[in-house]
Parts: C-alpha cells; sequence; structure tokens
C-alpha cells in the first residue's frame, strides 16, 4: 500500500477554504459548549443532584461525574475513528454533535434529586457517557478533515482554528450562563433557569448540522477510497501499521497529556480558583475567564502560525518548559492581587489533631479533625496540619483555639462555634467583586496561563494529521488524543481537589498539573521530530 494519496496537494478556493474551517469549527464550538457547559454550572448542579450536606464531598462528586465524560472520550474515539476511517471523516462528525447536542438538552429535562432520588444522578451519569462518547469521535473528525483540505505551508495555522474553537466553547458556555442570569431574577434561575442553557443546546445543534451538510468530504478520504486503499479494520490497523505504537505512545504522553492538563489548569482551575480561595462573586469570576478565554484564542492561531514556519515540536517544548518555570508563580500572583482588602483571610491557620485524615467520598467526617479539615476546605481557607495530642486551632502561629470539646455534628452550627471563640469570621467570608484594576491584573496572569496553553495546543492538529498514515488517521489520532485529554485531564480537577482538601493549601493542586508536564516534556523532547513540518511518510515517521 502507498502513502500517495495521504500527500495530496489540495488548492481549494478561497471561499471554500472558509466554509471548511468555519463549519469544521463552529461544530466545534457548539459541541464543547455543549461539553463545558456542565463544569461551568458546577455549584449549582453539585448541589441539585449530588445533594450531600457537605459542600467538599458535593463538588468532589461533581467532578467525578464531570470526569466520566471524558473517561469514556477513548471509547468514543475507537468506535468513530473506525467509522471516520471507514466510512469517511464528514458523517461521522454529523453523527457526533447530534449525539452530544440530545445529550446535552437532556441534563436540562432531568428532575433533581430531590424529586427522584438517586435516578438523578444515574440519568446524569448517562447522560455524560453520551456526551464523551459523542467528543471522542468530533476532534479527530474535525481536526483531520481542516488539515486534508488545507494547503501544506498554512497546515498549522489553518487547523489551528479547531484548537482555538475549543476555548470558543468554553467563552460561549460562560456567555449563554451569563446572559440567562442577567435574564432573570436569581431565584428563577437557582428554581429552573439554569436549565436553560442546556436546551439551547438543541438550537447549537440545529445550527451545526446545517453548516456541516454543506460540506463535501475529504479529499484524502476520496481519494483512498476509489484507490481501494482504505484500512480493512482502522483500530487493529491503528496499532500494527508499523512505527505506529510509538506514534501513539508520543501522542500520548507526550502531546495530548500536557497540553490538556496546562489548558484545564488555565480555564476550570483557575475559575475554581477564584470562585473558591479568593471569594470572587460567582458572575465576576466567570466574566474575568470569559475575557482571559476569549482574549486568549490568539494565542493559539499565533502558535499554529510559528509552527508553519519553525515546526509543529519547538512551540510545544517551549511552552511546556515555561509552564514548568511559571505555574506556580502565575497562581501565586492571581492568589496576591485577588484577594478582598477587608477580609482577614490572610490568617495562617494551623490545625493540630491526634488523628487529622481526610475521606473524600464520605458524607461526613468520623474523626474531629476530619471534620475541620472539611470545614476549611470547603470555604476555599488555607491551612496547615500538625500532629498533636489536642485538637486545636492556631492563629498566627500564637493564638491557640481550643475546640477539642465541641461535638456537633452540624456544620453550620460548628462554623458558627469557631468563629465565637475566633472572634473573628473564619469560614463564612462574603464574595466580593474585584476593583477593575484587581480584575485586569487577573485577567493579566490568566492571559500568561492561556499563552502557555496556546503554545502547546495551537499546533497539535497539524501535528498530529503529519503523524500518522492516512488511511488509519482518524483511529491512530483521536485515539492517543482522547485518552490523554480524557483521564489525565478530565480527572484533574477531581484530583487537585482532593489534593487541597487535603493539604489545606489551594496551591497544592497544581503539582498535579506540573508533573504530568515534566512527563510529557520528556517524551516530546524525545520522540517528536525535529526540523520543518513533513507530511506523513513511512521512511520519515
Amino acid at each position: 500500500m502507498t502513502e500517495a494519496a495521504g500527500h495530496i496537494e489540495v488548492q481549494p478556493s478561497a471561499s471554500d477554504m472558509r466554509l471548511v474551517i468555519g463549519a469544521s469549527s463552529a461544530g466545534t464550538v457548539f459541541e464543547w459548549y455543549d461539553f463545558f457547559i456542565y463544569g461551568t454550572l458546577g455549584a449549582i448542579l453539585s448541589k441539585t443532584f449530588f445533594p450531600t450536606g457537605n459542600a467538599t464531598l458535593e463538588m468532589l462528586l461533581f467532578w467525578l461525574v464531570f470526569a466520566v465524560g471524558f473517561g469514556f472520550r477513548p471509547l468514543g474515539a475507537v468506535l468513530f475513528g473506525y467509522l471516520g476511517d471507514k466510512l469517511g471523516r464528514k458523517y461521522t462528525f454529523l453523527v457526533t454533535v447530534t449525539l452530544m447536542g440530545i445529550a446535552t438538552a437532556g441534563v436540562g429535562l432531568i428532575p433533581s434529586a430531590a424529586s427522584i432520588g438517586y435516578w438523578a444522578p444515574a440519568i446524569v451519569i448517562f447522560l455524560r457517557i453520551l456526551q464523551g462518547l459523542a467528543l471522542g469521535g468530533e476532534y479527530g473528525g474535525a481536526a483531520i478533515y481542516v488539515a486534508e483540505h488545507a494547503a501544506f505551508n498554512r497546515r498549522g495555522y489553518q487547523t489551528s482554528y479547531i484548537q482555538a474553537s475549543v476555548v470558543g466553547g468554553f467563552v460561549l458556555s460562560l456567555i449563554v450562563v451569563l446572559g440567562c442570569k442577567a435574564a432573570m431574577s436569581a431565584d428563577t434561575w437557582n428554581a429552573w433557569g439554569w436549565r436553560v442553557p442546556f436546551l439551547l443546546s438543541l438550537v447549537l445543534l440545529a445550527i451545526s448540522l446545517w453548516m456541516r451538510f454543506k460540506l463535501s468530504e475529504s479529499p484524502v478520504f476520496k481519494a483512498m477510497k476509489e484507490q481501494g486503499e482504505l484500512a480493512g479494520n482502522p483500530f487493529v490497523e491503528s496499532f500494527t501499521y508499523p512505527g505506529n505504537k510509538k506514534r501513539i505512545f508520543v501522542a500520548l504522553f507526550g502531546v495530548a497529556a500536557g497540553l490538556t492538563v496546562i489548558w484545564y489548569t488555565a480555564m476550570f482551575s483557575g475559575l475554581s480558583f477564584l470562585k473558591s480561595a479568593l471569594h470572587i462573586e460567582d458572575t465576576a469570576a466567570e466574566i474575568i475567564v470569559g475575557i482571559a478565554a476569549a482574549i486568549g484564542m490568539v494565542f493559539f492561531i499565533w502558535a499554529g502560525i510559528l509552527s508553519d514556519r519553525y515546526g509543529r515540536k519547538k512551540p510545544i517544548v517551549i511552552g511546556y518548559v515555561l509552564t514548568l518555570l511559571l505555574l506556580f508563580p502565575t497562581f501565586w500572583f492571581i492568589g496576591s492581587v485577588g484577594k478582598d482588602p477587608t477580609q482577614t483571610s490572610a490568617i495562617a491557620w494551623t490545625l493540630r489533631g491526634p488523628d487529622c485524615s481526610y475521606a473524600p467520598f464520605a458524607p461526613k467526617q468520623e474523626t474531629a479533625c476530619g471534620k475541620l479539615m472539611a470545614d476549611f476546605a470547603g470555604a476555599g481557607v488555607p491551612y496547615t496540619l500538625e500532629r498533636s495530642d489536642r485538637l486545636e486551632l492556631v492563629a498566627d502561629g500564637t493564638r491557640v483555639i481550643a475546640v477539642d470539646d465541641l461535638a456537633l455534628d452540624d456544620a453550620k452550627a460548628r462554623k458558627a462555634a469557631i468563629e465565637e471563640r475566633a472572634g473573628q469570621t473564619v469560614f463564612n467570608f462574603a464574595k466580593h467583586t474585584p476593583s477593575f484594576g484587581q480584575a485586569a491584573a487577573i485577567i493579566g496572569g490568566l492571559l500568561l496561563l492561556m499563552a502557555l496553553s496556546g503554545a502547546t495546543y495551537g499546533p497539535v492538529a497539524a501535528l498530529l494529521t503529519e503523524m500518522f498514515p492516512a488511511r488509519v488517521r482518524y483511529s491512530s489520532m483521536s485515539i492517543p488524543y482522547h485518552i490523554g485529554t480524557g483521564y489525565f485531564g478530565g480527572f484533574l480537577p477531581f484530583i487537585a481537589s482532593y489534593i487541597v482538601a487535603r493539604t489545606g493549601d489551594p496551591y497544592s493542586g497544581l503539582w498535579y498539573t506540573w508533573v504530568v508536564v515534566v512527563i510529557a516534556l520528556v517524551v516530546a523532547v524525545w520522540g517528536l521530530p525535529d526540523g520543518k513540518p513533513r507530511d506523513f511518510a513511512d521512511d520519515t515517521a
């Protein structure tokens, strides 16, 4: 079998190329909107579908179910990758966007747990599985479709719109949420209004299908079909094609894992950090992150352009190195400029006790120290742990507050008693709206994170397309991409939240990102091809 079909140089007209990029990118925006709207509404969904009375547990369960969708992305990559390599790029991503739209709208129709009990979280999990399957097939189809139309010397630039569209889905989810909240009262929003963004998915689905039906099949796929060069079993051939095992390994650990933890740390961890640790009012936090994300899409396009000039490897490796150097300082900067100056949260709290263990899945912590850990973590208040025979709180290392006689199972009453003894606010900080200067500084920090994400994410569609043979390209790039993004990225909010709850340090969850990026850097330096971009060929892969 020759790779002639994979080397076809297509020269679509400017208008045709705009349609290819526009329709593919719009569908990607809508599909990621569907997936991200769940994460954007985390605070209200955790209480609606996972009520436990423990704010920390509710959020952990919410992020765990959020991760379920990511966990099924690799299965969707296998299923739809097979169909994409056998039946074509176009019709496969028509199916994926339809499945995503229906599943997302379904979330907006589920009764609360208070109404139907455990059926509510069970249905949410089922619909998240469908979303994960759909998303597992979407990215590969859109990225390959644009790449196989693009002129070779502009492939990085033109496919970078697909990468930026992922961010666009996140931005759109924030815009829709903020618009709906502005259009209704707080009571209406909390009662049923939060369901509207999910139901709007049906409108976005109709627009996406209308645009994608206007597209023709990829010229590379049509050529392979005419020449009888389609794979017999794309999934099997993805692992038996010469050299593909190494390419899949590099794509998984050197590309997908690294880029996805940077992106989710920048946006989801960033949004969570503003709302919890810095106690910024929810709408203000969403506007700040939305502005940073919208502006930050430029970095994805810029990195794609650079990859056309200097190669795909350089922006990615440089992005990894800078992430390792700047991740913690950037969050420290955001934390220092975003605090409410009227609050006393700067007090250094130390929690001493004989059994300071934290059980992340327990509705109520069994030990007295564990209950206090849940109180502090749920309020976003940092603390340090020390072992002691007596349970006590220490403020700024000097003032000791005895709490070992508290036997209150009611978290609200327990917090009130602690604050009375401390003589100050400890947990119940009012949400604050940052000043213009604070907001601008926070946006600056988030933009730095977006630049790091753009450097590692922008060139990826072109890179993965060029790494794999055309006959099994859909499967070969989708499988490692969605394993990396599904597991390393999808479980990031849950793992980071657990680390923070266990340590009491709001920055400690960043260590997960840092370690994954170290691994990605080592694999990328070793496995990614150096030099200018080049199309796939057996002798150079």
